[in-house]
């Protein structure tokens, strides 16, 4: 009974039983590969691109910058074009090779493409004090400061034999003597 007087259901024994079902159950998240999350970091990148420049191209000012030939204080041109287009296609070329890269030739290349793009990022938003353009601008690097932070603090392999490297991260097997639940084997 409570305070006020009001029954408190008796705990179900499946609930005892099942920690699934028990409302007192505490949730933990999986450990998840860093080449997942940086591949993932990688794909979300074109998406905050797609939904904030296209707008810009809504106002007047940069209506009437693109009639006279330029855009954010660049001439629009085949180079620059060219540029734009090298730029995009950096985030969704770099979401397979994070899969498939040896973790010291994907560290690399995760840290320093993804710096590189976020000080693109920045450059183009500098000047700019639109508000979504801003916040934009700033999801926009998370999502590559993010990729270097990963790819910076990558897990370093252990000196153990029975850990292997299978391209989505370390599995490490369970040492002799010991089940793969985590107790001891029956002797």
């Amino acid at each position: 009974m409570t305070r006020t007087g009001r029954v408190l259901p008796r705990a179900n024994a499946a609930d005892v039983e099942n920690p699934r079902m028990s409302s007192m159950t505490h949730f933990r998240d999986p450990w998840i590969s860093p080449r997942i999350r940086i591949s993932a970091l990688w794909a979300s990148v074109p998406f905050v691109f797609v939904y904030v420049d296209p707008f810009g191209l809504h106002r007047a000012d940069v209506r009437g910058d693109i009639e006279c030939g330029r855009i954010a204080g660049t001439s629009i041109g085949r180079a620059s074009l060219l540029g734009v287009t090298a730029d995009v296609a950096l985030t969704r070329l770099m979401v397979f090779p994070s899969l498939i890269l040896p973790v010291r030739d994907q560290r690399i290349a995760d840290t320093v493409l993804a710096a590189v793009y976020a000080l693109t990022i920045a450059g183009g938003a500098f000047g700019e004090w639109n508000p979504y353009f801003v916040l934009g601008s700033a999801v926009e690097v998370a999502s590559p400061a993010g990729i270097v932070r990963d790819a910076w603090a990558w897990p370093k392999p252990t000196d153990d034999a029975a850990t292997q490297d299978h391209g989505f991260g370390t599995a490490t097997w369970p040492a002799a003597g010991v089940a793969p639940t985590g107790g001891a084997r029956d002797r």
